[in-house]
């Protein structure tokens, strides 16, 4: 009599690690964006069957979330406390979140549905508390800032795809009409978005 074993997939030893998954993911994330980022596409680039993806991740999302803590693992700053580190933060996460595609997106739903990329957030709080201000008051800074900083990077990851087809137009900043680089532009803009929310802090009192 010739017996057939059945196998419980999720059981079934895998030859890819859970990095392994998450590193061709953000391979696809980077060459093909969000929206190509697929179970499907992920286990052809892996060579295996897309049932085997969920022995790491239970879903689409929770790979998602983490990615998210991946992309948003930013080396602490060596700037001294104070309002100085805060704005080191900041442009330290402004910095990877760039360095993926479609980096502020991931991380932003990723918060929004309460799964991960928390860091950046306890790390601001933690910073601006160091700098004086109260727990309470720091907490909500940090949420103000996070905002700004997702929707920034949001902004400038959109025009940069549109830009690659040739679908925008070269922006000028506020006090000239002289044409400057996209990338100089958008920098000027967010330096002078988290200046504009710590020096309302520090009036604040």
């Amino acid at each position: 009599m010739t017996m057939t074993s059945s196998r419980n997939p999720r059981s079934a030893p895998t030859r890819h690690s859970r990095e392994d998954v998450a590193d061709a993911a953000l391979d696809i994330l980077n060459s093909f964006g969000l929206a190509d980022l697929t179970m499907r596409r992920l286990a052809q680039s892996l060579d295996v069957q897309p049932s085997a993806l969920y022995w790491h991740y239970e879903n689409k999302q929770s790979l998602l979330a983490h990615l998210a803590d991946l992309i948003v693992d930013v080396p602490d700053s060596e700037a001294s406390p104070g309002t100085d580190r805060v704005r080191a933060r900041c442009l330290a996460l402004r910095e990877r979140l760039l360095a993926y595609r479609d980096g502020a997106e991931v991380v932003a739903s990723t918060l929004a549905l309460g799964l991960g990329a928390e860091a950046p957030g306890i790390d601001l709080t933690a910073a601006l508390v160091d700098a004086g201000t109260d727990p309470e008051t720091a907490a909500r800074v940090s949420g103000v800032l996070l905002h700004f900083i997702l929707g920034q990077v949001s902004h400038e990851q959109q025009r940069a795809q549109a830009g690659s087809l040739g679908a925008v137009a070269p922006k000028t900043t506020a006090s000239t009409t002289t044409a400057v680089t996209d990338a100089e532009a958008e920098s000027a803009e967010f330096i002078f978005g988290v200046d504009l929310i710590l020096g309302g802090l520090a009036a604040r009192g």
